[in-house]
């Protein structure tokens, strides 16, 4: 048996799980990101994980595609492009019901495309500014665009960096239309639901006042035009990425990549660089520099590795790969999760299914609780500092029916696809 000391670095992890559900000691309110960092903070000064080893524990591609994407997301809000062009998409919304099933399908959709947190930078300010405007609740947009971006990038291969990983080192046969074949269908049949769940969880919210949709304008002309070419950018970028990785071209084209070169156009032309520097979030960065370092500290423990191993081998059913995919993704993260489980699901020969079990398990997995899911962070954190939040218990008691929901979905589909 393990010295009790081993768990240290797990029992850190698990408090620091239970104050972003408090959220609050005494007269104290704390941010996710302040309890995240006390967090590695904790492990950091104890000595369970060494400086050198925090250092690399942080992701600079994570870190740097971040960066890149609250600039674009910046740019598009402060030259007031993104309200401009969102009129588009969201011009038939004359409803509360139409709206949010917008928010749900377009959202949905696109994150299928531009990966999901992509979409939580670019759309929490818009979500946002739908409540204000009409005045909707701003928890119900919020939590249709967290359970729409979770649950539309289950579809696709890059809708989500497990999913690619899956598709990649799961050995897929043609991923695109793999996961078109097993996941289009529920995952359109699950987005439907959420707005069903939602409506019946907030149904005071959808009040029968009819919306007048209006177009902004844009408040800087050269700055709209920067953020339209960041747009571009990450379009065509992420269309070279996926044929490149898809033809197995052997060329390392991160997505930190096509983050910085959206960013470069407003950084390097726009007057305002240093105003959208000053605004972009700096508090997710630090949330996840600090999640990093003490999901590591847990990594070294080694205490998560021999509970997941511990499945491994009876994972012969789609519906134990869904169940432990949400369970462990809620503690490890789903990348992590997904990282430490496809090696071991291939080497026992799991079927297409299997995969595309784990793919919809760990992705849904953040439609359960807020750590979850990183767009989920991103979101509630970008959410703050334009004064809106999402409590735990908010989104955790309609996560719940929504992740339920999904699992039932996914399970009957894919029991049915044979």
């Amino acid at each position: 048996m393990p010295p009790l000391s081993t768990y240290f670095p797990a029992a850190v992890m698990l408090a620091v799980f239970l104050l972003i559900a408090v959220r609050q000691v005494g007269a104290l309110r704390l941010a996710i990101w302040q309890v995240m960092l006390g967090g590695g903070v904790a492990v950091l000064a104890t000595g369970f994980i060494t400086p050198e080893a925090a250092v690399r524990a942080i992701n600079p591609d994570v870190m740097l595609f971040l960066f890149g994407m609250f600039v674009v997301g910046e740019a598009l809000v402060e030259s007031g492009y993104l309200y401009q062009v969102s009129f588009h998409f969201f011009e038939r919304a004359r409803s509360v019901d139409g709206l949010v099933l917008l928010v749900i399908f377009v959202m949905g959709v696109f994150s299928a495309l531009l990966m999901n947190d992509t979409l939580a930078i670019i759309g929490t300010p818009l979500v946002l500014y739908f409540a204000d405007r009409h005045g909707v609740s701003p928890k119900l947009l919020l939590l249709a665009l967290c359970f729409a971006i979770t649950t539309g990038s289950v579809m696709s291969p890059i809708g989500n960096p497990q999913n690619l990983l899956i598709a990649v080192g799961g050995g897929v046969p043609n991923p695109f239309v793999t996961f078109f074949k097993y996941l289009a269908v529920p995952t359109a049949l699950n987005l439907f639901l959420t707005y069903i769940i939602l409506k019946i969880f907030y149904a005071r919210e959808f009040h029968k006042t009819p919306l007048a949709p209006m177009r902004e304008t844009v408040r800087d002309e050269h700055l709209a035009r920067l953020s339209l070419a960041s747009l571009v950018i990450i379009a065509a970028l992420i269309v070279v990425k996926t044929v490149l990785v898809f033809l197995n071209a052997g060329v390392d084209f991160k997505l930190t990549y096509i983050a910085l070169a959206a960013a470069a156009p407003p950084l390097l032309l726009s007057p305002k660089r240093l105003r959208i520097l000053k605004s972009i979030d700096w508090h997710t960065l630090i949330f996840f520099a600090a999640m990093f370092v003490l999901m590591e500290a847990v990594w070294q423990s080694g205490v998560m590795q021999s509970v997941i191993h511990g499945f491994v081998g009876r994972l012969a059913s789609v519906g134990l790969t869904l169940a432990v995919s949400v369970a462990a993704s809620q503690v490890l993260s789903n990348v992590p999760f997904v990282a430490l489980y496809l090696p071991a699901l291939a080497h026992n020969g799991a079927p297409v299914k299997g995969m595309m079990a784990l793919a919809a398990g760990s992705t849904i997995a953040g439609n359960l609780f807020i750590l979850g899911a990183a767009s989920n962070v991103i979101v509630i954190q970008n959410a703050e500092k334009r004064l809106s939040t999402l409590t735990f218990l908010d989104f955790a008691k309609t996560g719940a029916a929504v992740t339920a929901v999904n699992l039932g979905v996914y399970w009957g589909f894919l029991r049915l696809m044979g």
